[in-house]
């Protein structure tokens, strides 16, 4: 036992990026954004999206070539979709009613499969949410605070794809692929593009590519970020987060925090995350073109008291 103690130690202290769950508590002290916008604020790095930013991204339409982020819902029952959406027709052409078609959709959008938006009350630390928010607040009624309204009047900002397997020569990554920051940093110098304050980053894995050509796949295995690209992120001062899976590589590789960059994001930085994204068209034209920057445009449902919501972003080149 005490050989197994020391194996372990030793293998932990060759590994830059290892880190424990005493690490991510420490993380969320450092990392902090609580009261950057005041005590009352419920909008996070959301804020560093200006109205000067706002103009920015709207000067890098070139063209007007729109790509619809979101995937189509998903219907069918599948390992990584274990609550598929619902869709269910109230009238059809062959309803006495005649001319009018009605339907209904149902969704259970957290999770891997649905494309969504998560509000910065989806999750909680040592019983608080950002701003020392409690995590009482969120009732039977809905979160009190840090809800999905926050955001209304939508996102409208820069965006820059990072394509790791495109970076690394790779149709897609394979499932438990962690991404470190010197991968960040690789693609920052390959695409000659640093990302910045109020910049909306998406991180492609290639996992609708792989789920196309395998098949899905138990989501305890993700392509995802580790935890030790949280400060590259808090450093870069992003507004915004999303990737085309569920974001933290999975298993997180930190013993007993499940998803500490989710958790980072939302608790520490007040930091939005755009969860299930499609990525593969905007990939493919950002590569066409040489240019991973765009105009991202998403707005979420209004429901009060939500803690996400799905959402159809739009890239526009």
């Amino acid at each position: 036992m005490k050989r197994l103690l020391i194996s372990a130690l030793l293998l932990a202290a060759s590994d830059p990026h290892h880190a424990t769950k005493a690490d991510v508590d420490k993380m969320m002290t450092e990392l902090s954004n609580w009261g950057r916008w005041g005590k009352a604020d419920e909008m996070g790095s959301y804020n560093l999206i200006t109205a000067a930013k706002r103009q920015e991204a709207a000067a890098l339409v070139k063209d007007g070539t729109a790509i619809s982020l979101s995937h189509d819902a998903l219907t069918e029952k599948a390992p990584d979709n274990p609550d598929p959406f619902g869709h269910k027709m109230m009238y059809t052409g062959a309803h006495p009613n005649g001319d009018w078609f009605m339907d209904e959709y149902t969704v259970r959008f957290h999770g891997l499969a649905h494309t969504h938006m998560d509000a910065l009350a989806h999750s909680s630390w040592n019983g608080k949410m950002y701003n020392g928010f409690s995590q009482m607040d969120v009732t039977e009624k809905g979160a009190k605070e840090l809800g999905i309204t926050g955001f209304r009047n939508g996102i409208f900002t820069r965006a820059l794809l990072l394509d790791i397997p495109r970076l690394k020569g790779l149709p897609y990554l394979e499932p438990g692929t962690a991404i470190y920051p010197e991968d960040l940093d690789a693609w920052e110098k390959k695409s000659g593009v640093k990302v910045g304050s109020g910049d909306v980053l998406l991180l492609r894995t290639g996992r609708w590519a792989r789920r196309a050509a395998k098949g899905a796949w138990d989501p305890a295995k993700i392509a995802g970020l580790h935890v030790s690209t949280v400060p590259w992120l808090k450093k870069r001062d992003v507004a915004m987060v999303g990737s085309d899976a569920c974001l933290d590589v999975l298993p997180s590789l930190v013993d007993g925090v499940i998803q500490p960059v989710h958790q980072l994001l939302l608790i520490a930085m007040g930091t939005p995350i755009l969860d299930n994204l499609d990525l593969e068209a905007a990939g493919a034209e950002a590569a066409k073109r040489g240019r991973p920057a765009f105009l991202l445009t998403a707005s979420p449902l209004t429901v009060k008291g939500g803690t996400g919501s799905p959402l159809n972003p739009v890239a526009v080149f």
